[in-house]
């Protein structure tokens, strides 16, 4: 290392000594020039004088050669630059499209993946689609299921279509996530509502038992409804076809309305309640344990235990309605309806439900008023033929029995004959055919309840009668002549002695004491001084009181009176005359 540092050193001084300016920039770093300095060390004194006139001659004889190649060979000097110059336009031209290049490489790279990209889709695609066609059938199968589950829907094939249902969701359960599958759920869904609103209608036609219990049995696997909106649906559905049905009667006729509103509610609404029953039979069971500790109703949540309940005694209020209703429009025979309305609700005690107590009030009111607007029939009548009654020339053809109650045989007192003294006062004849008239309607449908409103009703007649018949006397009394008076006379005793006791009689006719004391515990003692039908005479009479022959009214004693009641009115016929 030192030998090369002190060789180095030595050339440098050289150098300085060739080059006093320096050495020059183009033979800096040259290998020549050291190979030239090492060459210069090994020369002689002798050789280094003569290396300069060497050098300059060596110079000279370079560039007469370099002159004479010139010369030689300048066409090809000039074609060498031509071509240097054209090769350098050219490099230029490619670097500058190199550049080009090199800026659009992002681009075409960006491209190029691009490609590779939709190419790989394309792939995948066309391999999606060459499994597609080889699976073709089985797809076919799968788009079909909406279609198919429609046929089965629309032909009734509901078991088949469940299992349809059934198996689309399992498919859109682990498929879900393919836009054809979760299309074919949406329109099974769909479909699946359809068939549900076709059971429910189904529950609104006319249904027998096991149709009923194969459609509950539908519409329990399909899940749509909780246990007591099942019921809930199933009471509605089957109401609506019910009131369709009753909707459906002719309402013209009250006679015919009531009878076919009976007939069908009667079979109708019995097979409902054992549809039900058959249905949800849970709901007995429970209803048997949980009987006498019912939990009340909370909210407006639905109770399954007092649903069916609460829309049968609705069902039972709208008949009674309709009941009351065509009863007050008239009806022909109300014996008749009362029967089937009593088989109705014998009928329904089978299954718990009698109710033939809810129609009593309704047939006692009909009756009452029916009876009571005939009864005020026959006092407008009875005033028009009294305004028309003259006693002038008037000759009276029947005499009255002077006899007391209690010398009557038994067959004078059960005889409802109205008596022969009323022919000779038209008035009083056309009032006791009124009564009895009254009294015949009445006792083909009599209920006990009313002995003591007929009682009365027929007391206020009476009175009204009385008092009719004093303005009358107040209106002719001046100009009555002795015969005249002697026949008011006649006619007063005739409505006190033989119209009132009748009118009793037929009274007690229709409502036999003994079936009264009967149904109320107490004796005929007792009915008689509670006034239970009886007449009030002496308060009928009292109007008339001034005007009447002096008599001693004989009133039966009890014991005599336990003995002349008239036996129940099924065997004594109350018919009248003239």
């Amino acid at each position: 290392m030192e030998f090369v540092d002190k060789m180095d050193l030595e050339n440098e001084r050289v150098l300085k000594l060739i080059f006093p300016d320096g050495v020059p920039d183009n033979l800096r770093g040259n290998p020549e020039l050291d190979n030239y300095l090492g060459k210069l060390g090994t020369y002689k004194v002798e050789q280094l004088k003569k290396e300069q006139a060497r050098l300059a001659d060596e110079t000279k004889s370079i560039l007469e050669q370099t002159q004479d190649l010139a010369i030689s060979n300048y066409k090809t000097f000039i074609t060498t630059a031509e071509n240097s110059r054209s090769i350098f336009n050219e490099f230029r031209k490619t670097e500058e499209q190199v550049g080009t290049l090199i800026g659009k490489l992002p681009e075409f790279s960006g491209k190029c993946e691009h490609f590779l990209k939709d190419s790989a889709e394309l792939n995948e695609q066309r391999r999606l689609n060459s499994i597609t066609l080889q699976r073709n059938a089985q797809l076919l199968e799968i788009l079909e299921l909406p279609q198919l589950m429609e046929r089965c829907i629309r032909e009734g094939r509901y078991e088949e279509a469940l299992e349809l249902a059934a198996y689309v969701q399992n498919l859109g359960q682990h498929q879900g996530h393919i836009s054809v599958v979760n299309s074919i759920v949406h329109a099974v869904e769909a479909l699946w509502h359809t068939m549900l609103v076709q059971l429910v209608a189904q529950l609104r036609s006319d249904l027998q038992l096991p149709k009923c219990l194969q459609i509950v049995g539908y519409l329990r696997r399909m899940q749509a409804f909780g246990d007591n909106e099942l019921k809930l649906k199933f009471l509605q559905a089957r109401d609506s076809w019910l009131t369709s049905c009753l909707e459906a009667i002719p309402t013209a006729d009250a006679q015919q309305h009531l009878t076919k509103t009976i007939e069908i509610t009667r079979i109708n609404l019995f097979n409902i309640i054992t549809q039900y029953r058959a249905i949800f039979p849970e709901e007995e069971a429970a209803a048997k344990v949980t009987s006498g500790a019912l939990r009340p109703l909370q909210g407006v949540s639905c109770n399954g235990d007092r649903l069916f309940q609460a829309w049968l005694h609705n069902k039972i209020n709208a008949f009674l309605e309709t009941l009351e209703k065509d009863l007050q429009r008239g009806v022909g025979s109300i014996e008749t309806v009362l029967g089937q309305c009593m088989y109705f609700g014998l009928s329904f005690s089978r299954v718990g439900a009698d109710f033939r107590a809810l129609m009593a009030p309704i047939f006692v009111g009909v009756v009452q008023r029916k009876f009571v607007a005939s009864i005020e029939q026959v006092n407008e009548q009875f005033e028009e033929e009294l305004e028309r009654f003259t006693l002038i020339n008037k000759v009276t053809l029947h005499s009255r029995k002077q006899v007391d109650a209690a010398t009557l045989s038994a067959s004078e007192h059960e005889s409802f004959a109205p008596p022969e003294t009323l022919l000779d006062f038209y008035p009083l004849a056309a009032l006791c055919n009124g009564y009895l008239n009254a009294l015949n309607e009445l006792r083909l449908c009599a209920p006990l309840a009313l002995a003591t409103d007929v009682t009365h009703c027929l007391q206020q007649s009476l009175q009204l009668v009385a008092q009719r018949v004093l303005a009358f006397y107040r209106q002719e009394q001046q100009a009555f002549t002795g015969n005249e008076r002697e026949s008011f006379v006649k006619l007063c005793s005739c409505l006190a002695y033989d119209l009132v006791p009748y009118v009793q009689r037929c009274i007690h006719g229709v409502f036999p004491p003994q079936s009264l004391t009967l149904h109320l515990g107490t004796s005929l003692l007792q009915l008689e001084q509670q006034q239970l039908t009886y007449l009030q005479q002496p308060r009928i009479l009292e109007p008339l009181k001034h005007l009447l022959p002096t008599k001693v009214l004989v009133q039966p004693q009890p014991a005599q009176a336990a003995v002349l009641e008239p036996k129940p009115s099924a065997n004594l016929p109350v018919a009248a005359e003239g």
